[in-house]
């Protein structure tokens, strides 16, 4: 496809954030602990993703996730910064797969990998019948 003409293995990006309440599991499931959310690490992760190959898609495309295999290894509080970072690893037709891992310090959090698709923005809006937000959600 020639929309990853310009994507390489190897590529790398990371999302840094400092974990708040409303990151916490407890934010999300009543009497749960106050510490960094499953889903919000693989956010975190897909984000990192999203912005290694962002730049070197042509004008209209973006990549989408389909497919997260990680493990959450240890516990972060509230207040820890989290790095996570993303580094290509495979180039199909249409997809490009990442190695994700999470970072509270030198204490490594979380592993795995990302599989994200690229779409036309205005072939995928149509097929599904999505409407462009007017605010952005970044």
């Amino acid at each position: 496809m020639l929309a990853l003409s310009n994507v390489r293995i190897g590529m790398t990006a990371e999302k840094t954030v400092t974990v708040t309440p409303d990151m916490t599991v407890g934010h999300f499931v009543a009497g749960m602990p106050q510490v960094y959310a499953t889903p919000m690490m693989i956010l975190h992760m897909e984000m990192a993703s999203g912005s290694a190959i962002a730049s070197h898609l042509p004008e209209g495309f973006v990549s989408v996730g389909m497919d997260v295999k990680v493990r959450h290894l240890a516990a972060t509080p509230i207040g820890r910064t989290v790095r996570a970072t993303a580094r290509v690893l495979e180039i199909d037709r249409r997809s490009v797969v990442f190695e994700v891992e999470a970072w509270d310090g030198d204490r490594k959090i979380g592993d795995g990998t990302h599989r994200r698709g690229i779409v036309n923005v205005r072939e995928f809006e149509e097929r599904f019948g999505v409407r462009q937000l007017s605010m952005s959600l970044g």
